[in-house]
């Protein structure tokens, strides 16, 4: 860990881990119009529900914690330095998925892929070799990623 209390190692790694407040609901206005990039339409100008955030997004909330993301190995695959992860350790692990590892003490977002005999993480930046985890590893999985959530705009 660094002095700014960050994992740090091989690009997108785990930064400040939160857990999930069980209970907590905010219900705000879920408009039914879908926006697009051309002329919007007056006709979609109404709410069709409302919609809490933590019933989208968490299935699962014994099971899910928040964490942020530090590195740029990611962010082609979607996750960029400093977005909230929220991670559900009840999904199974697949090929494929990205998941939040502890490999050697360290914390890591990687894409998992894995055969009969290996199992390697990988970045979705090219800039980032691969990562084979072998049996003289101390490898531990921490949750699956189910969704990242990305600020357009910092806090002023």
């Amino acid at each position: 860990m660094s002095d700014s209390g960050q994992f740090n190692s091989l690009g997108a790694n785990v930064a400040d881990i939160f857990l999930q407040v069980a209970g907590s609901k905010v219900e705000l206005p879920l408009y039914s119009c879908r926006l697009s990039a051309g002329f919007p339409s007056p006709a979609d100008d109404y709410i069709e529900k409302t919609l809490d955030l933590n019933a989208h997004l968490i299935e699962n909330p014994a099971a899910t914690f928040f964490a942020r993301a530090c590195g740029d190995s990611m962010e082609p695959g979607g996750i960029f330095d400093g977005d909230l992860l929220i991670i559900d350790r009840s999904i199974e692990p697949r090929n494929g998925r990205v998941v939040v590892v502890a490999l050697n003490g360290e914390m890591l977002v990687k894409r998992l892929h894995t055969t009969l005999d290996r199992t390697v993480l990988s970045a979705d930046n090219r800039n980032y070799p691969p990562i084979e985890v072998t049996e003289f590893c101390s490898f531990h999985f921490w949750g699956v990623v189910k969704a990242s959530i990305h600020m357009m705009e910092s806090k002023q």
